[in-house]
Formats: structure tokens, sequence, C-alpha cells
């Protein structure tokens, strides 16, 4: 079984580093590192003088511009690079916890399973309440999700999260790959065409990734605009079950868990972004209905309205 790993990246830093130390000694080898990097001077910037090809001989470089970068696109190209049986898409911020990563992501990837994700666990220096979040996002037991999961678990039952996830090739292609153009939540439409295609998705807590944000309250408005954006221009995937009443949850888990540790004074802070979140969220939902200066004004892609 061949197992390639393919990660999106644009002006990378010393962290990009420590991923691909940690995809080195895997308990499962990792064939091939595919970088799909965004603006070849900042690429070239960070490795000048390093030894980089020599310390990593399995990864492969392909270069593209910034107009050309799409979140469903750029991924469906990496995929096209690779011939594995088995794929893992990975973001540049995402460390492996340990050896463990690949050989937990993909135990269960056969029979009716199409992909797999793996757990994110906050950094040390991320906030309460994003540490909250990732509790409650991704807690630590496992589970295979399939339709039949849908009246239970909603908008969850085709949650999948490309910071680090595990496709089959041969199901990949029966499907179609990834949305060849969208500004957001290409793993989320894959999976839930696959839910709808009979597949299941699995949650492997035992794959263990460090992910976190520390985001502004404007990173968060347009984080959330660009995923609003994305299920407003996908109803076959998110008209039918609505996203908001996770949102709820998380917000009354995050206040329940900080009135529960004594952090009442992060609680005003905490509902100000929550605010951000739903605005951005919302005006994406209904982004047809703005001025073209708001939407770029809003998203944190204008390179996807150019196009």
């Amino acid at each position: 079984m061949n197992i390639d790993v393919i990660i999106p990246v644009y002006k990378p830093t010393e962290a990009l580093f420590h991923l691909l130390e940690g995809l080195k000694g895997q308990t499962v080898p990792v064939r091939n590192i595919i970088l799909m990097n965004t603006e070849q001077k900042y690429f070239e910037q960070l490795i000048y003088g390093k030894r980089f090809f020599e310390l990593f001989p399995n990864v492969k470089v392909y270069h593209l511009s910034k107009k050309e970068f799409d979140h469903g696109g750029t991924r469906r190209r990496g995929v096209r690079r690779s011939d594995g049986d088995i794929f893992v898409m990975m973001t540049q911020d995402a460390l492996p916890a340990d050896e463990r990563l690949i050989e937990e992501l993909t135990a269960h990837l056969k029979g009716q399973v199409a992909a797999a994700y793996a757990r994110q666990l906050p950094a040390l220096d991320c906030r309460e309440t994003e540490k909250i979040s990732r509790l409650f996002n991704y807690p630590p037991k496992s589970r295979i999700k399939t339709a039949a999961d849908l009246p239970e678990l909603g908008i969850k039952t085709y949650f999948c999260s490309n910071v680090c996830a595990a496709y089959r090739r041969d199901i990949y292609e029966e499907l179609g790959g990834f949305v060849k153009h969208t500004i957001f939540n290409e793993d989320m439409i894959y999976a839930a065409c696959a839910v709808k295609a009979g597949y299941g998705i699995a949650y492997e807590a035992g794959a263990r990734v460090i992910h976190s944000h520390n985001d502004t309250k404007l990173g968060v408005l347009k984080r959330n605009f660009d995923l609003g954006v994305s299920q407003a221009q996908h109803p076959e995937v998110f008209a039918e079950v609505v996203s908001e009443s996770e949102g709820k949850k998380l917000v009354l888990e995050t206040l329940r868990q900080l009135k529960k540790k004594g952090l009442f004074w992060q609680m005003p802070g905490f509902l100000v972004q929550c605010v951000c979140k739903y605005a951005g969220y919302l005006l994406g939902k209904h982004y047809e209905n703005l001025p073209r200066r708001w939407v770029l004004a809003l998203t944190s892609n204008k390179e996807y309205w150019e196009r």
C-alpha cells in the first residue's frame, strides 16, 4: 500500500521543517510528500542556504501563482501528482503529535470507508476557548459516520478536515474527486458526496495532530464569511442539514467550561468573537445580495472572486 502526503503551502515558515521531520519517522512510512506551493519566491526564501532536498529526498515541490490557488482545484492538482493507493491531505500548520499518525489514520480505511480524518489537539499557546473548541469538535472517541447517522449527528455526519485526512484513491476516482472550484469546505463537500454514495467517513481519535488558531476577531469574521459562501454555493450539501445548531452547542459548552474553570473574565471577549463569527457566516450565506466591494472586503481570498 503506497501512501503519499499532499500539502498546499503558502508563505511557509520554519514550522514546515518540523512537519516534514514528523512525517519522516512514522511507523507506517510515507512514500512521497507533495508540496503544492503558492508563489515560488516565498518557498525559495525559506530553503535558501539549507540542504532541503538532501534532508527531505522524498519531497516533491510544484509551484503555482496566488491567482491559480483554489481550495478544491489545488488539491485536485496535487492528487494528480500522486499515484498512491492512499493519499493524505495536510495543511502546513499541522504537526504530527507522534510517530503513529499515519498508522492510526489509515487503520480503518477499507471496506466501505472512503476517508478518515485525524483528531486536532490544541497548541500550548492557544487560548482556553480554542482548547474547548478543539475538544468539542475532536473528542477522544473514534467513530465511523454513515448516512444512518444523519438524524443524530446532522451536519457533523459530513464533517471531515483536510488539516489531516486520508483518502482511498479508488473511491476518490469513482466519486470524481474534490470539487474543482470552491472558496472553502472542499473536504466536507467531498465527504457529503461519499456519504450519499453509501460510504463512511472515519474519525480516528488515535491519529493526532497539533493544530489550533488564535485568530483575531477580523480573521474570524473573514473565515466564517468564506464558510458561509461555500455553504450558499453548495445547497446540495448544506441546505438539507443546518449547521447553526452545532454552533449554538459549542457556544453553550464553551461558556459552561469557562464558568467551571472560573474564567469569567474571558466570557465577554468570547461572546464578541461569537458575534463576529455569526455575522461573517450570515453575510457569506447572503453574499449574492452584497455589493462587490463588500464581498472583497469581507473575504480572506480575494483571488477567488477574480477568477
